[in-house]
């Protein structure tokens, strides 16, 4: 993004003109993520320090304190140094280290709409600090002018169809450019 100063930024407008109705049809303009908030969820926590923005998405019935589904989204601005695979390796890690007993997937790199991506999916059986499972599912995006992380994450062990939900969300994820004709960002309501 090249306006970096808050989450009123056009990227993240384009967030909230995803999820909100009744807003009028307009171009985004620049670098934006392409992520929307899941339907019956609400923004939980949004931050902007370190040139890093953040927002949580909930269940609307539900706190990010005390919650059984959350959508993380990370914007590190002007991060032109971060690596999808290697940081999502380093997650990865400190998961393992954070959880007896705990799974990943291999960290799957590739490309999205021609920027550098990364996904993994990491599973604990049993988080200390909650009591509960805990599975996620990340995706990492290395943008031109900034660094995207979007997790989807439940407190419990996943249904088939409930990590099917997960992985579809996480694949919808990505990042248009409306100055490269190979990015086009779509036209937004």
């Amino acid at each position: 993004m090249t306006m970096r100063s808050n989450w009123t930024t056009a990227g993240v407008a384009a967030l909230m003109c995803l999820t909100v109705g009744g807003v009028q049809a307009q171009q985004m303009k620049n670098e934006n993520l392409l992520v929307g908030m899941p339907q019956g969820f609400k923004v939980g926590f949004k931050d902007s320090k370190n040139g890093m923005n953040m927002q949580e998405f909930v269940p609307a019935s539900e706190t990010v304190q005390n919650w059984t589904e959350m959508v993380t989204v990370q914007v590190f601005l002007s991060r032109k140094d971060l690596q999808p695979g290697p940081f999502l390796a380093a997650m990865q890690k400190q998961w393992s280290d954070g959880c007896k007993g705990s799974t990943s997937t291999a960290v799957a790199t590739g490309k999205v709409k021609g920027y550098d991506s990364a996904t993994v999916l990491l599973r604990c059986p049993l988080l200390a600090s909650t009591g509960k499972p805990e599975t996620a599912m990340i995706k990492a995006i290395k943008g031109n002018d900034s660094f995207y992380v979007v997790q989807r994450a439940v407190r419990s062990v996943p249904t088939p169809d409930r990590l099917e939900t997960m992985k579809k969300y996480i694949d919808e994820v990505g990042v248009c450019d409306s100055r490269l004709a190979s990015a086009p960002c779509p036209t937004v309501r």
